[in-house]
């Protein structure tokens, strides 16, 4: 005996879910509604099975196939278009017309004994029986009486109030005879019981109705998805559960990993290699689809969450249907009867209010409060290009395939057969999205010179040159599972505003260059880079002194890729050297602030109990330093800089100082103490690289650890700014500590605010508004001083929807004081 399962539905009531996915393939516990009606047949030996489809045909055919993996024996039978209930299993009846044959819908969820609804059929030798069932709302079903032997006495579809007369209900599950198909006209619409029904009845046919005992829930909205879930996990219906029940009403599917400390309450469902972190809780009747990440302090409870899912830190997900391949990013809210569709992006910190659907394909801005639903907005990332490149979590925003795309862009915007070089810090995930980057640059007709793993101003060294650019992939600084993808121009500085455009608008366009089979781009590793680096940095940066002061330093290589150059430094330096942390840690490619302010706690014991001059603590990729006095005691990056400003200043006594315009104003009353000049930039390090060349620059700066030597190269660069600093200190003979102690102290305070990006220029329009008089410097952003020299800077993030404060006064209080009066006028406009 055969079986005909219908999944032909668009499911629209259920929309967004079903906007990219027909109704049959949305998951119930983790597994297709149909794979669980598919089961069931064969639990009761319908094994061969024709499957009627219409709606997005293919996905069912490609889930499904023949069959195989379920041990049944699956046909398709394709609509051109809608037949109705009837006119799509007559679309079958060839494979149909010899034998007794059930119907069933590939989208309710049924335990019923289907041997005895087939033997009730046999013993009464119906024509069709129509399997029912009792409901306590017959509303949405078309209702049935039956007399006191089974027949069928009186069909009512999808009746109101005033019409029920029963709480029988159709379940659209019947067996019937070939001979039924006499009543159903080809190749037009036609339903059992509108029109075939009613017909076999009024001719005294045998239409039979079996009332089943059993779960039966037709899958027709979204709170009856919801709610077919939870029945799942109580067991109220008997369907197979694919895992481990590692407690009562804990299922865990194969290759999951939940973190000891994460909280689960169940009755619950975890999919195979999902990860859950420390710190997470997951709560009754939630189902967390295969290769879903929940990350630490997320909280979710009665959510169903679909397949390769993000949620990400404190995010707090009640009763909402998050579809496949979506980002719900830190800190977001998504509230009870919220959908989300498929591949979304919901932004940090935003809320989605309940019963709002989220159409496939969008993206919800960070610190967004959604109230209606998002249905016509096209997907566009406004931003490709952050602070430090291409940013994102990885394999969640960064994945192989952006890469793959990011490269081809910009290979696009270069000349067949120029050369461009790559590198990576010591992750594996930068080293798995270099190979992609590579792949894609010589199939792009580029050159590759690949330096594998190098400390970031050696990349940038490499890259100028002969290189027409360069890619270096690092771990984003403190953030362990993101990554950054850096694109260099031909000098080894971070692309212009200009080239971030031009890469932009390739990769939106989608307009990559594939190169001809003899025109792939050959693949090269340059030798003695570290060598090649050392030599041109003592060749350029005044040492003298150095040997005949005979210092001792301590430096701390962080356990990354900075303390590959160390070796062929420290001893052409003419310096007694104590390295620590030397070796690569694969573990730990970045370092917490925490972990790197206890880094620099350590290293101000070396430098105290081996008396040495000061200690420098390198980051994981080279590019910036911190400082240890001889005391032992931390300088402050702040502080940091205007140490080195003061020494540079004191022995060139002319020049000019690149600085951002949001370091304190103190570093002008040093600069001129010594007869040097502030040049004041963005906060872009694009803009300091641009002063750093000009010739008559002679230091710069961001007051945190990055610093420029321009003799060396205009870019920030860790080992060429120790270099500098052991020279200063040699030929001055002071201590750090000294030279800290004659400058004056500064009070800056800072502060972000979450701005949407529909009222960023809102804000700043109310902020110059409000300046009134004062004297405004719009260098970066607002710069608004006061008579009495205390300022405040407002300016909106380039990437995030965010808006950043500083403001500096003579002293805490006073600057505190300036920066909350200029909140409220950044909160009052955001509302």
């Amino acid at each position: 005996m055969k079986a005909v399962v219908m999944a032909g539905g668009e499911g629209t009531r259920l929309r967004p879910m079903t906007s990219s996915m027909p109704k049959p393939l949305l998951p119930v516990a983790n597994r297709p509604i149909m794979e669980h009606v598919l089961r069931l047949l064969k639990r009761h030996g319908l094994t061969e099975t024709v499957v009627t489809v219409q709606f997005l045909a293919s996905l069912v055919k490609n889930y499904f196939g023949d069959g195989e993996e379920l041990g049944m024996e699956l046909t398709y039978a394709n609509e051109e278009k809608p037949l109705g209930t009837a006119g799509s299993v007559k679309n079958a009846e060839e494979a149909l017309k010899d034998d007794t044959f059930l119907v069933i819908s590939g989208d309710a969820l049924t335990d019923f004994d289907l041997t005895d609804l087939i033997r009730f059929h046999r013993e009464k030798g119906a024509l069709v029986t129509v399997c029912l069932t009792r409901v306590p709302n017959p509303l949405e079903f078309g209702i049935t009486i039956v007399d006191e032997a089974g027949r069928v006495e009186r069909f009512l579809e999808k009746p109101t109030w005033g019409q029920v007369f029963s709480d029988t209900v159709n379940t659209g599950i019947y067996v019937m005879e070939p001979e039924v198909f006499q009543y159903v006209a080809p190749d037009v619409p036609v339903d059992w019981s509108g029109d075939v029904f009613p017909q076999l009845m009024k001719e005294g046919k045998p239409v039979y109705g079996y009332v089943a005992e059993g779960y039966w829930e037709d899958v027709g909205t979204h709170e009856s998805y919801v709610k077919a879930q939870a029945d799942v996990l109580e067991r109220k219906v008997d369907v197979e559960i694919d895992g481990f029940e590692i407690s009562p009403g804990v299922w865990v599917a194969e290759g999951a990993e939940v973190h000891p400390d994460a909280v689960l309450r169940g009755p619950l469902y975890i999919g195979d290699y999902a990860k859950v972190e420390a710190a997470a809780e997951i709560r009754e009747h939630t189902v967390v689809g295969s290769n879903v990440v929940v990350k630490s302090g997320a909280f979710l409870h009665k959510a169903v969450v679909h397949d390769n899912v993000y949620i990400g830190q404190q995010s707090n997900l009640r009763g909402c249907v998050i579809g496949k391949n979506t980002d719900v990013m830190r800190a977001s809210r998504i509230e009870d009867g919220a959908v989300i569709g498929d591949e979304c992006l919901i932004g940090e910190e935003s809320i989605i209010q309940g019963n709002v659907r989220v159409y496939p394909f969008k993206t919800i801005e960070a610190g967004a409060f959604v109230n209606t639903s998002v249905i016509w907005e096209s997907r566009g990332q406004a931003h490709l290009f952050g602070a430090r490149g291409v940013s994102g979590i990885l394999n969640v925003e960064i994945t192989p395939e952006l890469a793959v795309r990011l490269a081809g862009a910009y290979a696009t915007t270069l000349k067949k057969g120029a050369t461009v070089t790559t590198a990576r810090d010591h992750s594996r995930g930068a080293r798995a999205l270099k190979r992609a980057v590579i792949s894609a640059l010589q199939a792009s007709a580029i050159e590759v010179r690949d330096l594998e793993n190098v400390p970031l101003p050696v990349a940038r060294q490499q890259t100028a040159r002969g290189s027409a650019g360069g890619i270096m992939i690092r771990t984003t600084p403190g953030v362990p599972d993101s990554v950054d993808i850096m694109f260099f121009d031909e000098r080894g500085a971070d692309l212009s505003q200009a080239g971030q455009r031009k890469l932009d608008r390739v990769y939106a366009r989608q307009e990559y260059r594939r190169a001809f089979p003899g025109e792939i781009g050959d693949l090269s590793f340059p030798s003695s880079v570290y060598d090649s680096y050392s030599g041109a940095l003592l060749r350029s940066i005044d040492i003298s002194g150095v040997a005949e002061a005979g210092l001792k330093v301590v430096v701390d290589a962080s356990n990354g890729s900075a303390g590959l150059v160390l070796p062929s430094l420290l001893g052409r330096l003419g310096v007694e050297a104590l390295t620590i942390n030397s070796g690569l840690d694969e573990a730990r490619p970045t370092e917490t602030a925490d972990t790197r302010r206890s880094g620099l706690v350590r290293l101000g014991e070396i430098v105290a109990s081996a008396r040495a001059a000061f200690g420098v603590r390198f980051d994981p990729v080279g590019e910036r330093i911190s400082l240890v006095d001889e005391r032992g005691r931390i300088v402050e990056d702040d502080r940091a800089l205007l140490v080195l400003l003061d020494l540079v200043a004191a022995e060139r006594r002319s020049g000019r100082v690149a600085l951002p315009v949001t370091t304190t104003r103190i570093a002008e009353q040093v600069a001129a103490y010594h007869g040097t000049q502030v040049e004041w930039t963005t906060t872009s390090p694009d803009d300091l690289t641009r002063v750093g060349r000009v010739d008559s620059t002679i230091f710069g700066g961001d007051g945190r650890g990055g610093f420029i030597v321009p003799e060396s190269s205009s870019v920030f660069d860790g080992t060429a700014a120790f270099v500098r600093l052991t020279g200063l200190v040699a030929r001055t003979q002071l201590t750090l500590s000294q030279i800290d102690a004659r400058i004056p102290r500064a009070h800056v305070l800072r502060r972000d605010l979450a701005t949407p990006w529909a009222v960023k220029g809102l804000v700043m329009r109310q902020v110059v508004e409000a300046a009134g008089d004062r004297f405004v410097d719009t260098t970066d952003g607002v710069r608004v001083v006061e008579a009495d020299g205390r300022w405040v800077m407002v300016l909106p993030d380039p990437a995030e929807a965010v808006t950043h404060l500083w403001a500096e006064g003579p002293d805490d209080a006073s600057a505190q004081a300036l920066l909350d009066e200029w909140s409220a006028v950044v909160d009052g406009a955001g509302r």
